[in-house]
């Protein structure tokens, strides 16, 4: 027997349509590429996504074609994520922090027909856009005065004059929730980058459980910042959620150095940031020297990597903010767990709440997980014993686009590629990337442990550890450090830091300084990069 319930297909065009009609008058204020403050309302929103789609059918694409963009966090991008996807195309945000070789391989892998830039990204596209002859027409993001007088770039369009002249009534069409809705691509640190395929389904389950109290907890009352880019995993979700809760949404486009942010955050009453740990150390170190305090930020969650224990101890004692970690990954839409305490840790001691607050968290409802070890035997929750974590879900990729890299999964599940630990409530730590370990003597050492430790010291700006070839213990590792401007700090000092912390045959063997660690395109440290780096680096005595 069937429920008698009706049958209403999860889709993105329904997230915008509730957001037109029960909180058109929330408020989205954008920073501009132009260098101004744009502000409008939901219903606006709602209003010109309908236009985008009627631009769309009158450029005769079907569906599921991509649309491709090259944009900052602002309200036009916004646009596109209801209008490219709820009028059954597949929205494709494409990272423009990639090499423009990366960008233009990407392009034509997914297949994308339709372009759209902010202006900032206009040499890129210069440089790709003879490498794309699939994209049949380029919209600049902009209006009809900003339009570059000969690009170069063919059928270039202004994106006011694109949409202005469509009609505003538009009926979104119905069709299987299980249909694509959008696709990003993974940062491709090897060989060719894979796109997660996200359907509407999973992305309108994603949004509500991203909203959750003990997720995201978005609400009407929020004035919501992400930092955290909508070209790279439809940041975080954020868009989908506040269309879904009403919030209050803040973008910051292209300035997101220190000082932009603040000021936007202020300006603005920002009661919720989220971003990757790079962004907030610029906002910490523009803060500190001149003594600025937050009037409103309450809670910022941070993703992307793992956020050092000191940064979590200024946000939350220097400046009263609750610092939430985060951990999920492009195949995953990306949310997977997020930290907020149980009611049974609120008497604990502030020393033992900050243990279970250093951890990924615990699973969002839609994810299992699990660890193994290298024959594939689940391992205990003990909260010790690490192995690789696997996942399971609604929201998680079952395989990449076009069948890239073959089947993923292994008897169902998703091997992230991290090593971590399960604790008894639940609660998982990662404790490094499997390709990143240190394997001492047999024993396995955190790389993430050594960085924390390193980044712990008030004249520390970036540590990353890798480990480096050993003759008796296999490997060792070693900490490259980038020191705070103005700071100075020698090798033993920073050795001497460690003492007390981890176990003595866990202290790296050496620190080296560096003038910058390489970062990836979503904002990670790259390791390998740092090892081609380090190269003809020797142990000392080694």
């Amino acid at each position: 027997m069937l429920g008698l319930m009706q049958d209403r297909p999860l889709l993105i065009s329904s997230l915008i349509e509730f957001a037109d009609r029960h909180h058109g008058d929330g408020e989205i204020v954008s920073r501009r590429v132009e260098g101004d403050i744009h502000r409008y309302q939901w219903k606006d929103v709602a209003r010109r996504a309908r236009q985008v789609a009627n631009a769309l059918d009158g450029m005769q694409l079907l569906f599921s074609d991509r649309v491709a963009t090259l944009a900052w966090n602002g309200y036009r991008h916004l646009e596109l994520y209801f209008g490219v996807s709820g009028s059954g195309r597949v929205l494709h945000t494409i990272n423009p922090r990639l090499h423009p070789d990366q960008i233009a391989w990407i392009a034509n892998h997914a297949e994308d027909q339709v372009l759209c830039f902010d202006l900032s990204f206009l040499p890129l596209v210069q440089a790709v856009h003879a490498r794309c002859p699939g994209i049949k027409a380029y919209v600049a993001l902009c209006d009809a005065a900003r339009l570059p007088k000969d690009s170069g770039v063919p059928n270039l369009l202004a994106y006011e004059d694109w949409i202005g002249g469509q009609s505003v009534a538009y009926a979104w069409p119905t069709f299987d929730e299980n249909s694509a809705s959008s696709m990003c691509y993974t940062s491709g640190t090897t060989g060719h980058p894979k796109a997660a395929l996200y359907s509407h389904r999973s992305t309108t389950l994603h949004a509500y459980a991203a909203a959750l109290p003990d997720v995201m907890s978005l609400s009407a009352r929020d004035s919501v910042l992400p930092v955290v880019p909508m070209f790279h995993v439809n940041a975080w979700g954020i868009p989908y959620s506040a269309a879904l809760t009403g919030c209050k949404l803040v973008f910051p486009g292209p300035a997101l150095d220190g000082k932009s942010v603040y000021e936007l955050i202020e300006g603005e009453k920002v009661t919720y940031a989220a971003g990757v740990p790079t962004v907030w150390q610029m906002l910490l170190t523009h803060m500190k020297p001149e003594g600025l305090r937050f009037s409103t930020l309450k809670r910022t969650v941070i993703g992307g990597s793992a956020c050092p224990p000191a940064m979590i101890d200024a946000f939350r004692e220097q400046y009263g903010v609750e610092v939430l970690h985060a951990w999920g990954m492009t195949e995953m839409s990306p949310l997977g767990t997020l930290c907020t305490l149980k009611n049974k840790h609120l008497d604990l001691p502030a020393a033992e709440q900050m243990k279970i607050r250093l951890k990924q968290g615990r699973a969002i409802y839609g994810v299992d997980m699990k660890i193994v070890d290298d024959q594939g035997t689940e391992l205990p929750w003990d909260g010790k014993t690490f192995g690789d974590l696997l996942v399971k879900g609604p929201w998680i990729v079952r395989e990449y686009f076009k069948g890239e890299g073959g089947d993923p999964l292994v008897d169902g599940w998703f091997p992230t590629g991290d090593v971590a630990t399960i604790d008894p409530d639940g609660y998982m730590q990662i404790t490094d990337r499997s390709k990143d370990v240190i394997k001492s003597g047999g024993e396995w050492i955190s790389s993430i442990d050594i960085e924390n430790i390193a980044m712990s010291h008030p004249a520390v700006l970036m540590a990353a550890c890798v480990g480096m070839p050993h003759p008796k213990w296999d490997e060792r590792p070693i900490v490259a450090v980038v020191k705070k401007p103005g700071a100075e700090v020698s090798r033993e000092e920073l050795l001497q830091f460690y003492e007390g912390k981890i176990a003595k045959w866990q202290v790296p063997d050496d620190v080296v300084f560096v003038d910058a660690i390489p970062l990836g395109a979503t904002g990670k440290m790259l390791k390998t990069r740092l090892r081609e780096q380090l190269k003809d680096y020797r142990l000392p005595g080694a």
